[in-house]
């Protein structure tokens, strides 16, 4: 049965409710805090997951590309949401050096002092 959210209007507390397709609609919802039939159907995120070439694209955005050399903050910015599109933990290396980024660090200044960074992934 599928999940659906809602938010009461009086007592202003979230509760999900499961229904059949055929109830969605047709059966009264109340809160299970209050018991109030004054509620709201709340529309859940959605997530569109896109290919490859699709992240890809999105990540090679020039506009994006052309301040990386001059702006450490915009470069960390920008490796954060390449992690964040891969959806993958990169490990606590990784995440320093973002930070150190995110900071106003230089690269080469993270590259004197962290000279063994990456050595394990060679």
């Amino acid at each position: 049965m599928p999940n659906y959210g809602y938010r009461c209007l009086d007592c202003k507390k979230r509760f999900d409710v499961f229904q059949t397709y055929e109830a969605y609609g047709k059966e009264p919802v109340s809160c299970p805090h209050c018991q109030s039939s004054h509620v709201q159907r709340q529309i859940n995120r959605v997530r569109v997951a896109r290919g490859d070439r699709g992240r890809l694209e999105t990540l090679a955005d020039p506009s994006k590309l052309a301040v990386l050399d001059d702006d450490p903050r915009a470069l960390g910015s920008m490796m954060r949401e390449m992690q964040q599109e891969l959806g993958e933990d990169m490990g606590g290396e990784f995440d320093e050096v973002v930070d150190r980024l995110n900071k106003g660090q230089s690269p080469d200044d993270i590259e004197r002092e962290l000279p063994d960074f990456g050595a394990d992934a060679e």
